[in-house]
């Protein structure tokens, strides 16, 4: 009598498990387990985008039609692997729209240009303002008439964190 190893019929039929088709094994460091766990239980992060727009203006007619799930990674991150989130702290930016305990979006892996925001350690401090170049100077310019902007001078050690691509505003 042959004993352990594959046997005809034993076992679940493919496709029957509760994810209705074959699963695979993986190994996950345990700090990952709860969070996979909860990204397969909601079938990812995907939330419904609906084909209709919200008036700003003069209210609209609408629809329930949904147009598409987004997943808010894949929307708002480009660099997953380059991207951080920070909470904002102070109102030098408001006219921008980042307003205090906004959370920003923050990748580095792009290139920090004149007229965007970016974070930057300024002398070790961290700051959030738009990257000004002219006449070989660089300033780091407030949204805020009450700010003053900074300006980098000679000795000045600044390092360039990343460049905000999308602010997150709870109201």
């Amino acid at each position: 009598m042959k004993h352990g190893g594959k046997r005809t019929g034993a076992g679940r039929p493919r496709g029957q498990g509760q994810f209705g088709e074959s699963t695979k094994p993986i190994r996950l460091p345990e700090s990952m387990v709860e969070p996979v766990l909860k990204f397969v239980k909601n079938k990812g992060y995907k939330l419904p985008l609906y084909g209709s727009k919200v008036a700003a203006g003069s209210p609209a007619a609408t629809d329930d039609h949904v147009e598409a799930h987004l997943d808010l990674n894949e929307y708002l991150v480009q660099n997953p692997l380059a991207t951080f989130l920070v909470r904002v702290s102070g109102k030098s930016m408001i006219d921008a729209g980042i307003q205090e305990n906004d959370i920003l979006i923050v990748d580095r892996a792009l290139q920090a240009a004149h007229g965007k925001i970016v974070i930057a350690a300024v002398d070790g401090q961290l700051t959030v303002k738009r990257l000004h170049k002219e006449n070989n100077q660089v300033f780091l310019m407030p949204e805020n008439k009450n700010f003053k902007p900074i300006e980098i001078k000679e000795g000045n050690e600044i390092f360039i964190w990343g460049v905000v691509t999308n602010v997150i505003h709870a109201i």
